[in-house]
């Protein structure tokens, strides 16, 4: 991979990766966020805040957009400590660390590395929550990656199969109190869950899932964005053990991947991997018929 810094909408001295066939950009200058992710000389896939792109500094917490890392399960105000201050970079052989100061109400300290692919859209995002406390912590790592308007998220289901062979549950699904599974965003299909985004709709949103699968995904405008994570099977999740959770509002979507709950003690460290994939395709999830293709499409590209 190819880095130059650069200026980016009004942040000095962000990082811009790119290889032969897409780029992201990340701002040195405030938290961990990868703000942009798209193929080259093409639209950003990651959503970001009109209203907070540039800014930096400040005794508040700011979404920006993009991609961030945080530490589950979500709490007021541990989750939302701001992150406004210069974070550390270094690139250790083909890849790039990023690293913010420990933060001192929880004592954990953040670590990214990426690593992007030479010639395919493809870029691995290493996620490490290391505790710098006195204490034991019990936490999970939380990947959040915020789209861009338009799009709808796609959330895979366990193989149907028959009742007389499978007499117990192979999935769940945790609702969060304003989760109302009549909203006309959500289509629950018979291989996977979809929640579109729509931008004339203020009421937020979400769901949590565990399905065994390790892979969520975001289709806008012909562009279909994959993360696939390191899933473990039998493992203790957070939020009513949720691998896999999406959120939606008025302005975004948010495709987020967990890690197991960890207890960390002093010292110790916890890593959480993600794989991206940026494919062109041009089938819509608007029918059953074409929701098989999707799936049947990232199985090819992505075997078991």
């Amino acid at each position: 991979m190819k880095n130059e810094l650069i200026q980016y909408k009004g942040w000095e001295n962000c990082i811009r990766l790119t290889n032969t066939v897409v780029d992201l950009v990340i701002p040195t200058e405030i938290g961990l966020r990868i703000v942009h992710f798209g193929f080259l000389d093409d639209e950003n896939e990651f959503y970001e805040n009109p209203l907070q792109v540039g800014t930096k500094e400040g005794d508040e917490w700011r979404i920006y957009g993009g991609h961030r890392l945080w530490h589950a399960p979500e709490n007021m105000p541990r989750t939302y400590i701001p992150d406004n201050e210069p974070i550390h970079f270094e690139f250790r052989d083909n890849l790039l660390r990023l690293s913010q100061p420990v933060e001192h109400a929880t004592g954990i300290k953040k670590e990214i590395d990426i690593y992007m692919h030479e010639h395919f859209a493809q870029v691995d995002v290493i996620h490490r929550l290391s505790n710098s406390g006195l204490w034991e912590v019990e936490l999970s790592p939380w990947a959040l990656t915020a789209m861009a308007p338009g799009g709808t998220a796609i959330i895979p289901l366990p193989p149907r199969q028959s009742h007389e062979e499978n007499l117990l549950p192979n999935g769940s699904i945790a609702l969060w109190a304003y989760t109302d599974i009549s909203d006309p965003r959500w289509n629950f299909g018979a291989n996977s869950i979809l929640l579109k985004q729509d931008s004339n709709c203020s009421i937020p949103q979400k769901i949590g899932v565990m399905v065994g699968e390790d892979w969520v995904a975001y289709l806008r405008n012909g562009h279909l964005f994959i993360k696939k994570f390191d899933f473990r099977p039998g493992e203790k999740y957070p939020d009513m053990g949720s691998s896999i959770e999406v959120f939606t509002n008025h302005q975004m979507t948010e495709i987020e991947t967990l890690g197991p709950l960890t207890r960390l003690a002093p010292g110790e460290k916890v890593e959480h991997k993600e794989t991206w994939h940026l494919l062109s395709e041009s089938l819509q999830p608007d029918t059953p018929a074409n929701i098989s293709r999707i799936l049947k499409r990232i199985e090819h590209q992505f075997p078991q």
